[in-house]
């Protein structure tokens, strides 16, 4: 089912290295919106990496794919990969992970500053649309 399917390309970027598979590129886009992507631009994505695709490097290429496509649409597509229960939020933890040890990593300082501008839930959670809201808009959102 499309469920089952999403929570498997969600966890494809937990598995062990953080690393996707190019047989999972497909199941990924399709999860985002990215269906009927032919052998030939997945290819092309491949080759786009440096190396292994990993979360930050996936982030990208999806990014130039969608090229004209409104930013803030992008950035909170990529975020709902990591919200399979569409809760508007992921834990605080599990970002955190994320961005210290993938591809372009954050410094303790920089996850100092998120955390004092995007400060997590009672119960460690982070509402991304407010961070993919101030990325695009530079500010936030009056409540």
């Amino acid at each position: 089912t499309c469920e089952k399917s999403e929570d498997l390309n969600f966890h494809c970027f937990n598995y062990l290295d953080g690393i996707i598979s190019k047989d999972d590129l497909r199941d990924v886009l399709a999860t985002m919106g990215q269906l009927n992507v032919k052998n030939e631009e997945l290819e092309a994505m491949v080759k786009e990496a440096s190396g292994p695709i990993n979360f930050t490097v996936f982030l990208t290429m999806f990014g130039e794919k969608l090229k004209g496509a409104d930013p803030e649409d992008v950035i909170v597509s990529a975020f709902k990969v990591l919200d399979p229960e569409a809760t508007g939020s992921i834990k605080k933890e599990f970002l955190e992970e994320l961005l210290t040890t993938q591809c372009d990593r954050f410094t303790a300082e920089e996850m100092t500053n998120l955390w004092a501008a995007f400060p997590p839930d009672v119960a460690g959670n982070v509402d991304y649309k407010n961070i993919c809201y101030v990325i695009t808009h530079g500010e936030e959102k009056e409540e």
